[in-house]
């Protein structure tokens, strides 16, 4: 490990895009601590210490703290996020976006372009719910209420189209994805002071030994949940046949191909978690008493119908976001150029159906993992009656998109023939055979 590590900064390529990547999430944390102006910061932080176990807790989970705190960055990535879900459920529904989808990279701007403009929307949308909040919660200092509301409204909005743009640069010019690492460094931010929180909480006797030893164990069976079932991968073998190319015999090789029990890694749950807060958000804007209020409160994270619905939505996600990014189709029309086949299977539809069949099958599981691992806060928070809100969701995001990063960073040394991380280290005394 210690030796891939050093490999890193032998590969110029890859060193430029770490620096990159670093001075770029820089940018991000510094604006998650830039307060919009005229809130008072405290009145808020102290609101949101009652909040944790509520969506607020989560949203503010999901921007790196910056709606607790009222930042230029308070949106996070969220609006891009929301965007990005509008614009892959469209396609089938109307025809002229699924024609966009088929012209290739041409197509493919057209609707990053698109989903940019209706960031911009939904980015101005929730500033407006915002400042309304803010000044219906008394966390407002400013004396000219319609200019703290043009301020917040162009501050928030400018802010999310900054963050969708930092998120660009990491995903062309640096490592990983650039969305999931926004979220990633949000989150790992906070790991610091919930650890001493945790502490001063043993310390004081809030929470006892049994319940925060209970806890550290189900964290630690989370983490290595989550690695097993974002590294596992159901392998199908290819046979490709031997050719004559000119005077030698090409091929005759047998390969697989791999299939990643959970290939929609960690965004069924962002996406999940970007819909399933829209109801109580919009309740939590209106005078009491009103029947989207009463809606909104079926959506409350403490009930039984918000885990039904949020276990339904990641179910969904993981299905719909695997469709989005293979193509069992293409693949099957690959192999047949190559000459390649599955075993038994007949090439072209026959081979996809296959594929198809299996990715169903083995995303099944990947599904009730992710919703499992993204309900176990609420019920260990129930059972334990621990004073915290207990991440799972956090573990599940920091852990895949980790993952996803390192085999990025991998396969940049592989590629240029150094030894990646994971290279089995030689036992002293034995000779390699």
């Amino acid at each position: 490990m210690a030796h891939g590590l050093q490999n890193i900064f032998n590969v110029p390529e890859l060193k430029r895009k770490l620096g990159f990547t670093f001075l770029i999430v820089v940018v991000y944390r510094i604006g998650s601590h830039i307060t919009t102006p005229g809130i008072d910061v405290s009145r808020l932080v102290e609101w949101f210490g009652q909040q944790q176990n509520t969506f607020f807790g989560l949203m503010d989970m999901f921007v790196g703290g910056g709606l607790s705190r009222a930042t230029i960055f308070a949106l996070g990535i969220m609006p891009y996020i929301s965007a990005s879900i509008i614009f892959q459920l469209l396609p089938p529904v109307f025809p002229y976006f699924e024609k966009l989808q088929k012209e290739g990279e041409e197509g493919r701007k057209k609707i990053t372009q698109y989903t940019r403009y209706a960031t911009v929307v939904l980015s101005f949308i929730q500033s407006v719910a915002i400042a309304t909040w803010l000044q219906s919660l008394g966390a407002v200092t400013a004396q000219n209420l319609w200019l703290f509301r043009v301020t917040t409204m162009v501050t928030l909005t400018t802010g999310a189209v900054l963050v969708m743009w930092l998120g660009e640069q990491i995903t062309e010019r640096g490592i990983g994805n650039g969305m999931s690492l926004l979220i990633f460094f949000g989150i790992v931010d906070r790991f610091p002071s919930a650890v001493f929180q945790s502490l001063e909480m043993l310390r004081n006797n809030v929470i006892g030994i049994i319940p925060m030893l209970l806890v550290l164990v189900v964290m630690i069976a989370v983490v290595a949940g989550v690695i097993v079932m974002t590294l596992g991968t159901r392998k199908i073998p290819i046979q490709i046949p031997k050719r004559m190319v000119g005077r030698k015999v090409m091929g005759g090789q047998q390969t697989h191909l791999p299939l990643r029990i959970n290939s929609a890694g960690v965004m069924p749950i962002i996406f999940a978690q970007s819909i399933i807060v829209v109801p109580a958000t919009l309740s939590s804007f209106l005078a009491p008493g009103s029947w989207l209020e009463d809606i909104g409160n079926y959506f409350q994270p403490s009930t039984n119908s918000y885990v039904f619905f949020y276990c339904i939505l990641i179910v969904f996600f993981t299905y719909f976001y695997t469709a989005v990014i293979f193509n069992p189709v293409d693949l099957a029309e690959n192999f047949k150029r190559q000459g390649g086949f599955i075993p038994g299977i007949r090439p072209g539809a026959r081979t996809a159906e296959y594929i198809d069949k299996v990715l169903t099958r083995i995303t099944l599981p990947g599904s009730f993992f992710l919703a499992a691992i993204a309900i176990l806060p609420i019920y260990m928070y129930r059972m334990l009656n621990v004073p915290f809100y207990f991440g799972g969701t956090s573990l599940l995001i920091v852990v895949g998109v980790a993952l996803d990063t390192i085999q990025q960073m991998e396969s940049h040394l592989l590629m240029r023939h150094y030894d990646g991380f994971m290279k089995k280290s030689r036992i002293p005394g034995r000779r390699m055979m």
